[in-house]
């Protein structure tokens, strides 16, 4: 794959470090665990979005826009990234934040991802949860249009096939590293949600034949509805980049038993990974994505279903500035169950 021919801004912080977790791996006693520090991807914190927003940037500055919009729960890592992609590149940014979980913690609502959203200079409006959000911001840009501005508008995630390039590259720097230091990965394991990353990562494993079994696990929808759109939006990606019957509905599984209560609000056993990483580890997961997806992955190593001798690489999707938002849920030791 040729991934230059697609425009891109280079400003993440590329390769993201590929680590070996000694202590989890002890602890837990099963197989070797490995981490793709996609945390460490810079502007703001890092995080996952940054590798989609490099293409997505660059297609709204092909298009002559000069705002860009997007929308996400309150404490979105994605509105937080895209704001700092903005600042950076000079654009106005607009982001549409839904409440998602219907919380009144004053540091939920102002602290955390929104308290960067504003120090970035985004321009913030907030919607009830279950509102139409793609319609919302529809709405939304029609008003600023109107006002003579050129708006560009990522969808929710920015999870669609150009965002989905990001984990492409991703899956091609992974194997390279894996292949640079004769590492055999027989299970990757990172959380999903809006689909691009998972959807980008399959794209790309099954594009460069690299035989790495992908898992997402849940953080929203129920298992179907989260395969089918992840597959979707796996074969767009795959079909942009010139390969596309390469994905096959069976290379895509998520496992949503670890969604809890909802979107947003964090389980035992997702406190339990944050503070099993931070401990043990130094790293430090979110409440969201990366704290559920943990989860998941500590309870396969639990249960056997990956095994004493197997290498699993985690791919971290960031969003530690949430953690701020939650400070009232993480000093109780029992969460939502």
């Amino acid at each position: 794959m040729h991934l230059a021919r697609f425009p891109r801004i280079f400003l993440a912080h590329l390769p993201t470090p590929l680590e070996r977790l000694d202590r989890l791996s002890k602890e837990l006693g099963g197989p070797e665990i490995w981490i793709k520090r996609d945390d460490c991807t810079g502007l703001s914190t890092g995080g996952n979005k940054t590798r989609k927003l490099e293409f997505l940037m660059a297609e709204a500055q092909a298009m002559g826009a000069d705002l860009v919009m997007t929308q996400g729960a309150t404490q979105s890592n994605h509105a937080r990234q895209t704001a700092a992609f903005s600042a950076r590149l000079g654009m106005a940014c607009h982001l549409l934040l839904e409440d998602r979980t219907g919380s009144k913690d004053p540091n939920y609502n102002l602290n955390g991802n929104v308290l960067l959203d504003i120090l970035h200079g985004a321009s913030l409006e907030r919607h009830p949860g279950g509102t139409d959000m793609a319609a919302a911001m529809e709405v939304a840009a029609d008003k600023i249009r109107a006002d003579g501005r050129k708006v560009y508008v990522i969808p929710g995630g920015g999870s669609n096939a150009t965002g989905a390039l990001g984990y492409v590259n991703c899956a091609i720097e992974l194997v390279s590293q894996a292949n640079d230091r004769g590492l055999v990965i027989d299970h990757m394991v990172t959380a999903t949600g809006s689909s691009g990353t998972q959807a980008g990562l399959v794209a790309g494993l099954k594009a460069i034949n690299a035989g790495i079994p992908l898992l997402g696990i849940g953080v929203r929808a129920p298992k179907e509805k989260q395969e089918q759109s992840v597959f979707a939006l796996a074969q767009l990606t795959a079909a942009r980049l010139g390969c596309p019957d390469v994905v096959s509905r069976g290379d895509v599984v998520a496992d949503c038993n670890y969604v809890g209560a909802g979107y947003g609000i964090p389980r035992a056993d997702t406190l339990e990974a944050i503070r099993m990483f931070a401990e043990l580890e130094g790293i430090l997961l979110d409440p969201v994505y990366s704290g559920k997806g943990a989860a998941g992955l500590i309870d396969y190593c639990r249960k056997g279903k990956f095994r004493k001798g197997e290498r699993v690489v985690f791919l971290h999707t960031g969003g530690s500035a949430g953690l701020f938002g939650y400070d009232s849920v993480l000093t109780n030791p029992l969460g939502d169950t």
